[in-house]
């Protein structure tokens, strides 16, 4: 097997009850976070219930909470991640507004980014965290 075959790309989670806005995301950040590198493993999920169960269980980079969901925003969720899991994977939040940037440093997110979302900015946010996190770990 060739070092591409046995490589694996970042595992990203993404919550959001709202699939448009998963999609946005998922073509704002891309495939891959660079030329010649392994696809990003994306996990989507839709409830607050599903996002803890999942984190829980381990093996995740990045953990992307959209700050509109209803029910259980992504603010307070990340805050109660970052209280409840053990090593928790650095979390980026998506705003509503750049004005909801304050909300984000509450939450104990690690990165934020407000809509409406800039693909270049959203990917260069995952990159940093996710470069930031594997020199950390």
């Amino acid at each position: 097997m060739s070092a591409e075959q046995t490589s694996t790309g970042p595992r990203i989670l993404l919550y959001s009850d709202d699939v448009d806005a998963r999609e946005q995301v998922r073509l704002g950040v891309g495939r891959r976070l660079g030329r010649g590198e392994p696809d990003i493993e994306w996990t989507e999920v839709a409830t607050a219930a599903g996002v803890i169960a999942t984190a829980e269980q381990g093996g995740l980079d990045l953990l992307i909470l959209d700050g509109e969901a209803d029910k259980v925003g992504g603010m307070g969720l990340a805050r109660q991640l970052k209280d409840e899991v053990f090593r928790c994977p650095p979390v980026l939040v998506l705003t509503g507004r750049p004005q909801d940037a304050w909300l984000a440093s509450w939450s104990n997110a690690d990165g934020v980014v407000s809509r409406p979302l800039d693909p270049v900015e959203l990917h260069d946010a995952v990159v940093a965290l996710l470069r930031a996190s594997a020199v950390a770990g």
